[in-house]
Order: structure tokens, then C-alpha cells, then sequence
């Protein structure tokens, strides 16, 4: 059964032009131990976003504003599939969940633990703050897990983006983003910044396609933090020292599917893997997992 089309509210963005991120994130729900008493709170970047982890066609599921003015959005819930941590060659299953509301004046994300919040009235522009969190580094397998351990690093910073052609549904459309990303826990202190476009490829009332590519760059307090190894963690783990300074990070891509069986029940299904380049891709870290980092999932998504 397909949804019935909805007046177009004139001033709101066309949902074709869905944001995509850095990273669209999956967030394991507890800590890696397993234990259930420490609620985990790590997030992935990107691997947004798709590469990372996006949800681009997802988010355009919530089109239209109503009439009304009331508030409009989806939110998914399902399992997905994640690397370890950053370099590693094995993953784990975690829960996949995002939301995102379009209150008429604003539009407001939550992918994993990245939120977002898109400010413009401007109905091919984008910007807005965003807050996220990075995967801790615990417990690993091997010579990793004998280098000093990473806590959960929380990071503040903004983004802007720009819708490109489509047709009145958003079909066809190219969205371009930029999103700078600063450490504000005090874990890497770093900086990040990444490019990235998302092609909707098809936009239908039951039927959402969309492709995206990214590209990461990253400064050297986040490289050496996350791919460097001391010269106490050389000994104590047999991995060569090693110093990691700034530049590309990752090259990444993705695709995102959703079918809605009704006006308000769907799946959504993703999948994308970053490549790991540059001085992160030569890590001892790296070379003892993989430059390859896929990411998966699928989730049942309410739309209202």
C-alpha cells in the first residue's frame, strides 16, 4: 500500500535532499565487556556516514511537513554489524537506531549517538550544530589490547550542506556536506573534517534508494591518539613504535534501502565500509587488522 502524497509545506526543506553525515553512526548499547551496569556509549564517525553511517534514504522517508504544522519524523530500531574498534579486522553485532523529527522551523537527528540539529530555512541549504561520540578502545584482542586503553571521546563542532538539482520529490538530487568535528572530553583532542555527497537515486512514497561517498581528514592529536604507538607500548605490546601525524584518514562509501509495507511501518537496510589511507593506513595497529572497516545494518522504522 503506498502512502498517500501530503501537501508540501512551502517552507520546508525537500526530503530528497536528506542529510547525510559523517558518519552515520550504530552505537553498541552497553559496554564492550558485556557488562550491563556501564550503558556504552561509543559511536561511529563515518565510517559516517555511510561510509559512515548515513541514513540518507531513511531520513527522506520523513518527507513532507504536514499541513498542520505538526511535528513529522522516523525512527528505527533493528541490528546491525561494526568493526571492533578503528584498524581492527573482526566485528561484533550491535543494536542500529536513528531518529529524526522535522518540527517545521528546524530539523533535528540523532544517528547513534550523533545528534544534529539543521537550522535553515533555506530549502536546498543546510547547517547546524552537531555533537557526537567516538568508539572507546577496550579490551582488544592480541598486541592491541596491550596498548593503553582509549575512553569514549565526545565531540562538538557544526555542519553545512547543499542540495543540487532533483525533482520535486528530492529523485535525482545531489547533496553535498561538510562537517568539522573537535574533541571537547579531553580524550585525542583532535580534529576532524569530512567531505561528503549523497546521490538519491530513487525516491518513492514506498521505495527509498540512495548512495553516498565520503572522505575524512584528520589532525595529528587525533592520528597519534587512535594509530600511534609510544615507544612503553612498543615494549609492552612487541608492535613497533610509531607516530602518526595529520592528513586523509579514510575514503568512504555506502548504500541505504528502504520498502514501507504501509504509511507508517518499513525496514531500512544499510551498508558501507571505510578505507583507511595515509599515515592511519600505515598504523602497526592497521597492519596487525585491516584497512577495510565495514559497517551494516538493518532496522524496522515508524514513520509519523
Amino acid at each position: 500500500m503506498r502512502r498517500p502524497a501530503s501537501r508540501r509545506n512551502p517552507g520546508a526543506k525537500p526530503h530528497g535532499a536528506p542529510p547525510t553525515a559523517t558518519i552515520e553512526i550504530e552505537v553498541p548499547a552497553w559496554d564492550s565487556d558485556g557488562d550491563r551496569s556501564r550503558p556504552n556509549i561509543r559511536a561511529f564517525l563515518l565510517i559516517a556516514a555511510a561510509g559512515g553511517l548515513s541514513l540518507p534514504a531513511a531520513e527522506a522517508s520523513a518527507q513532507t511537513s504536514p499541513a498542520d504544522g505538526a511535528p513529522q519524523g522516523v525512527v528505527a530500531v533493528g541490528v546491525g554489524m561494526a568493526p571492533d574498534f578503528d584498524g581492527a579486522d573482526s566485528v561484533r553485532a550491535i543494536p542500529f537506531a536513528f531518529g529524526t523529527v522535522d518540527l517545521g522551523g528546524a530539523d533535528f537527528h540523532l544517528r547513534g549517538l550523533q545528534a544534529r540539529a539543521d537550522l535553515a530555512s533555506d530549502s536546498r541549504l543546510s547547517f547546524g550544530p552537531v555533537v557526537s561520540g567516538r568508539l572507546s578502545r577496550t579490551d582488544a584482542d592480541g598486541p592491541v589490547g596491550q596498548l593503553s586503553e582509549l575512553d569514549t571521546a565526545i565531540e562538538a563542532g557544526a555542519f553545512v550542506g547543499y542540495q543540487f538539482g532533483g525533482d520535486s520529490a528530492g529523485q535525482g538530487s545531489v547533496l553535498t556536506e561538510l562537517t568539522l568535528l573537535h574533541d571537547v572530553s579531553g580524550v585525542h583532542d583532535g580534529l576532524l573534517m569530512t567531505a561528503s555527497a549523497s546521490y538519491a537515486a530513487v525516491r518513492r512514497p514506498d521505495y527509498v534508494l540512495s548512495f553516498d561517498v565520503q572522505a575524512t581528514w584528520a589532525d595529528a592529536d587525533y592520528a597519534t591518539t587512535y594509530f600511534g604507538v609510544s615507544d612503553v607500548e612498543s615494549v609492552r605490546s612487541g608492535l613497533p613504535a610509531y607516530s602518526a601525524g595529520h592528513g586523509m584518514r579514510d575514503l568512504g562509501l555506502g548504500v541505504t534501502a528502504g520498502y514501507w509495507f504501509t504509511p507508517s511501518l518499513g525496514v531500512i537496510g544499510r551498508a558501507g565500509a571505510v578505507y583507511l589511507v595515509g599515515d592511519a593506513a600505515d598504523s602497526p595497529i592497521v597492519d596487525a587488522g585491516s584497512r577495510w572497516q565495514p559497517t551494516a545494518g538493518v532496522a524496522l522504522a515508524y514513520r509519523f
